[in-house]
C-alpha cells in the first residue's frame, strides 16, 4: 500500500488563510505588521528570494521592506543597524538572509536581534525558550516540519521518534519540538554509526542532511511518518535538472504510511510558518506593549 502524500502546499494556503485574518484584525484596530528583511550582497538568488518573500508577506497583508548592503559592509555597521530596528516601533518583524559575506559572523548578528522580533526563531534566546519548553517563536523549518506530522493524524506523544542530521536551523530545533511534545528522540548525525539501526525503530523519521537519496526503504520503518526536509538539485541522465529530497521518494513511498515530498512537502510550509512568526511577533509586540 502507497503512503498517504503529505500537501504542504494545500497545508500551507490554510496557514496563510489564518495569517492574513490574524493580520487583518490588527489592523482593525490600527496596528501595522511590518518585517524588515537585510540583504547584505547582490546576488540573483537572494533577491529572487527576496522579491518571493516580499510578494508572499503583501499576499496576506504584512508590510515588507528589503533593506540591500553592499558586500563590504562592516559587521559593526549591520550590528548598528539591527539595534536601530529593533528601536523602531513601527517595525514588527526582523530578519537576515543568508548567507552573510565571510567576514561576517551570522550567530553574533542574529544575536542582535530583538527576541520578540525574530521571526526566524534564530535567536539563541528563542531556542533556549524551545529547550525550557516555553516556546516564544521556534525556527521556521522546525515548526513546518511538527505541522506536517500533526497533519497525517498521528500521535506524536510517547512515539519513537528520529532525527537525521544535527544542524543550528534545522535538525536540532526539529528534536527540541519533538521532545517539547513528548516523543522519544534520537538525533543522528556525521559521527553515528549504523545509522539504519537508529532509523528503522522510527515511527517519525525527520531527515535533514542535503544529501540527495540518503534515505531508502532500507533504512524505514513499516508504516512509519517521514518528514524530508532535504532540497538537492541533480543531474538526471538526460542533463535535465531535478529537486529532490534526502529520501528516495520512489522506494520509500511503498513502506511509509506518509510521506513528504519534494518539492510540495517542507518548502511551502516553512514559507507559511515564517509568515505565521511574522504576525505571532506583531501580536506579542503589541500585548507586552499594552501591559
Amino acid at each position: 500500500m502507497a503512503a498517504r502524500i503529505i500537501d504542504g502546499v494545500g497545508l500551507a494556503a490554510g496557514v496563510k488563510q489564518d495569517v492574513a485574518a490574524r493580520v487583518a484584525a490588527l489592523a482593525r484596530t490600527g496596528k501595522r505588521v511590518r518585517l524588515t528583511a537585510l540583504l547584505v550582497g547582490s546576488s540573483p538568488a537572494g533577491e529572487l528570494y527576496a522579491s518571493r518573500q516580499a510578494e508572499a508577506c503583501r499576499a496576506v497583508g504584512v508590510e515588507y521592506d528589503l533593506i540591500s548592503l553592499a558586500g563590504d559592509v562592516s559587521q559593526r555597521e549591520v550590528k548598528q543597524l539591527i539595534r536601530k530596528l529593533n528601536d523602531d516601533p513601527t517595525v514588527t518583524g526582523i530578519m537576515m538572509h543568508l548567507p552573510l559575506p565571510a567576514h561576517m559572523d551570522p550567530a553574533r548578528l542574529q544575536y542582535e536581534i530583538d527576541v520578540v522580533k525574530d521571526v526566524e526563531g534564530v535567536n539563541p534566546a528563542n531556542i533556549g525558550y524551545v529547550v525550557y519548553g516555553h516556546t516564544l517563536i521556534a525556527p521556521c523549518t522546525a515548526l513546518s516540519c511538527i505541522q506536517l506530522i500533526h497533519a497525517t493524524g498521528e500521535k506524536i506523544e510517547g512515539a519513537e521518534a528520529v532525527v537525521v542530521g544535527a544542524s543550528e536551523i534545522a535538525g536540532k530545533p526539529i528534536a527540541l519540538l519533538l521532545s517539547e511534545e513528548m516523543a522519544t528522540v534520537t538525533l543522528c548525525h556525521i559521527a553515528t554509526r549504523d545509522l539504519k539501526s537508529h532509523t528503522r525503530r522510527a515511527e517519525i523519521l525527520v531527515v535533514a542532511v542535503g544529501k540527495a537519496g540518503l534515505i531508502s526503504a532500507d533504512h524505514v520503518k513499516d508504516n512509519a511518518v517521514v518528514i524530508d526536509v532535504g532540497i538537492n538539485r541533480i543531474t538526471q541522465p538526460d542533463g535535465s535538472k531535478k529537486t529532490v529530497g534526502d529520501v528516495d521518494f520512489d522506494q520509500v513511498k511503498h513502506k511509509a504510511a506518509h510521506l513528504t515530498p519534494v518539492p510540495g512537502g517542507v518548502g511551502p510550509m516553512t514559507v507559511a510558518m515564517l509568515l505565521q512568526n511574522v504576525v505571532r511577533s506583531a501580536e506579542i509586540r503589541y500585548e507586552t506593549h499594552l501591559r
